[in-house]
Formats: structure tokens, sequence, C-alpha cells
């Protein structure tokens, strides 16, 4: 019982979401969902095939069972597609299964015995894309959100991180371009990965796997007792298996035997939620990607999505924020929105408005590789404090940006007024003609 409570564990682990977050909802539902559900159908499968009785034959001749089961299970079984749709129980025992006459049509099976390691391959193939991309991201997020998650930073070590991202956005203005490029080339990998996935199946299965899911519906639909079960056609639980040995006298014997395939109850199961769940896939990811495209060609559409993600950021503030930059720009900034808290957030785009993107740049461009790396300074301009009053300044820089990110309304224009005004927060803030409400 532990063993499974530790299992549960481990699964709960690898799917929670992570602390720095570099891909979408979507994108996830591959890596993580797929993926590891794929592996958890491969493990089932393998346990039952390896370790339990995949199939048993039984004939009336003098073949040890054991030598029957295995060759039968290697060579593969086969069912008569001329006993589909003929009466169970007058004419033949189970569909598919009658007497084998030279020349008749049969439908081998031997696909069961590698249905665990296709299972896995495809596991392996859906975190592919995720693997690529967390190799060609290098870590760039966590670079950039550092520890701005924590709402309650102290304002001595959060300072250097927006501080940071400012400078950081600034001198690397329009050079996040390659960043969402290769973001939006793995999106398109995890659609061209669900579309082989799907037509690599259907070979496996000989051509049944397109049609899979829309046949079971259909004979779910109808009177069963009028039709084919579409998933007894594809795995059936019963089939035939044909023995040859030498005879006495050298003669080759023929010997016929019948096969149950309980494994195919399970194969069944998987590959018809497989079906449903890949279809499902396919919509979402091209519906993603149609509205990545529309992104890419809308900065109305980045406005509204970068702005419902930032709640307490002032809409002036992220309008002109995402009219001076790029899309690769807009990206990155998106997905910083979601790793730092809004709070933070707030402050780093204030000061990112404040001067605009195209603002001084703090360091040399060839020393500012990732805000880890910045050692920011002091605007040049003082804000009508003396040089040795700067650490009255910062404070009153902190909380004129906390009334800025506390009252989204609020013109940001009021912020270098406020600094010059050399006023307390709550003096300045409460003069009449001064309202944020």
């Amino acid at each position: 019982m532990e063993e499974v409570v530790e299992v549960a564990d481990t699964f709960k682990d690898v799917l929670k979401v992570p602390e720095v977050v570099i891909d979408d909802p979507i994108f996830r539902m591959h890596y993580k969902f797929t993926g590891l559900t794929l592996l958890f159908a491969s493990i089932l499968v393998s346990g039952y095939q390896f370790i339990g009785k995949p199939i048993l034959c039984i004939q009336k001749d003098d073949i040890p069972e054991k030598l029957l089961n295995t060759y039968c299970w290697i060579e593969g079984t086969f069912t008569l597609p001329k006993a589909f749709f003929k009466d169970v129980g007058t004419e033949v025992v189970y569909p598919g299964v009658d007497k084998y006459l030279p020349g008749d049509e049969l439908v081998e099976h031997t696909y069961y015995q590698w249905v665990c390691f296709t299972l896995f391959i495809q596991a392996v193939m859906f975190c592919a894309p995720y693997v690529l991309w967390q190799r060609m991201e290098a870590g760039r997020m966590t670079h950039l959100a550092q520890k701005l998650k924590n709402p309650c930073l102290p304002t001595k070590e959060c300072e250097p991180g927006y501080k940071g991202l400012v400078t950081f956005f600034r001198s690397h203005r329009f050079e996040h371009q390659y960043y969402a490029t290769k973001f939006l080339f793995c999106e398109v990998l995890n659609l061209v990965n669900i579309i082989f996935q799907i037509y690599f199946i259907n070979m496996f299965l000989g051509g049944e796997f397109t049609k899979y899911g829309t046949s079971v519906m259909k004979y779910t639909n109808e009177e069963q007792q009028n039709g084919l079960d579409p998933m007894v056609r594809v795995f059936p639980r019963i089939t035939k298996c044909t023995f040859r040995k030498y005879g006495s006298s050298g003669d080759v014997q023929r010997h016929d035997a019948l096969c149950l395939l309980p494994l195919n109850i399970l194969n069944e199961k998987i590959y018809i939620i497989m079906w449903f769940w890949f279809i499902i896939l396919a919509i979402l990811d091209c519906s993603l990607l149609l509205f990545r495209f529309t992104a890419i060609l809308s900065k109305s559409v980045r406005l509204f999505l970068i702005k419902k993600a930032t709640n307490l950021t002032s809409r002036n503030v992220i309008e002109s924020i995402v009219r001076q930059a790029s899309y690769g720009d807009w990206f990155l900034l998106y997905f910083l929105s979601g790793n730092i808290d809004d709070i933070h957030f707030c402050k780093f785009a204030v000061q990112l408005h404040k001067d605009g993107m195209h603002g001084a740049i703090l360091v040399d461009d060839e020393k500012c590789a990732s805000p880890d790396q910045v050692e920011t300074t002091e605007n040049p301009t003082n804000g009508g404090f003396d040089d040795d009053d700067q650490d009255k300044k910062s404070e009153y820089d902190n909380d004129s940006m906390n009334k800025v990110c506390m009252y989204p309304t609020l013109e940001v224009g009021f912020y270098e007024e406020f600094v010059e005004s050399k006023l307390a927060p709550k003096e300045y803030f409460d003069q009449p003609d001064k309202s944020y409400a």
C-alpha cells in the first residue's frame, strides 16, 4: 500500500505546474498529461504481457500448452472476415472464427506483442518538443523572474530585480524575436507530432485507427444485433492459430488451435480513448496556432492578452509598452507576467514606461546579458533631491509606484510630479486635485 502511495505522489509531483512556467496549458497537455498517460499505459500493458498470461490457446492434440501459447504469441494469430457476420452460437463460436479453407481471406494479428513498445515510443515523442524547447529556452525565464514570484519580498531584494528587468528590456529591445520563434516552432512540432502519430497508429493497426472512433460511435448508436462491434474486429478476444510439426514419418502435420487474447480487452479501451483524445488535442493545437498567428499580426490582441494577465497595471502603461514593443518583446513580457507577482510586474512596467523602452540604458550593452548579471544605477535625474538624500528619494519612488500599482487608473504622469513635490505619499494623494478614485 505504501508503494502505491509513493507512486501516486510521484505522479502528483510530475503533474504539478512548476514554479517558473515556460509554456502554455495546451503545451503541457502534450508532455505532462498525454506523455505520462501513454507511459502509464505502456507499463500496464507490459505488466500484463510479461507477468500475466496474455494468450491462452486450446487444442485437442498432445501439444504442450506452454509451447502452443508461446508459438501462437510469437507467430501471431488470425481471423476470417467471412465469419464476421455469421450467427454466433449456431454458425460460428465467435466472430471471425470459422473453418479455414484454402483460398480464404485472412486477417493476421501480430500487433499485440508490440503494443507496449509503441506506447512507450509515443510517450517519448510527446515529450520530445518540450525537451527541445527547454534546451533552446536555456533558463532565460528563470533568470528573469528571479525571486519576484514572492509578493512579500523585502524592498531591498525586489528593487534590484525589477530595475534589472528594465535595463534588460531596454538594452535588448527587438532582440527577442528568435526566442518567440523557437517557441512557435515547438508548438508546430506538437501539431506535427499528433498528426504523425494518428497515421502511425493507423498503419500499426492495419488501417483501422482513423475510422476506429467513428465506427465505435456508430455501432453504439445502432442496434447491436445487426452489426459487428468494431472493437471485436480490430481487437478480437478469440482468434485462430495454426501449429505445424513433423509427424512420425516426416510428414507435416497441421494442428488448429483456438486462442483467447485477454490483453485485447485492455488494448481496445486504450486505443478508443487515444482516438478521441488525439482528435481533441489536434483541434486544440490548430486553434492555438491560429490564435498565435493572430497575436503576431494584431497589437490589439497582444494588448488585450497582457492586460488580462496584469490586473494591477494601468492600461495606459501597458498600451504604451506594447505599442513600442515587437512581437518577441511582447511574448517575453507576457510570459514574464505569469511568472512574477502582479505588484512587482506593475512596478517594473511603470519604471519601463517612465522613460519608454528606448530610454537610457543604465549599463553597457555588452555586460547586460541577463537581469542577474546587471548592476543597476540610479537614474541620473534626481527628481529635486540632493545627492545626500538618495535614500529618501528611493523611499518616495517606492511609495509612488505602490500608489500607481494600487490604483491602475492613475495616470503615470503623477509619478514624476509626486517625486518633484517632496511631499509624503498621503499628503500628495490626499490633495483635492490629485484624486485617484
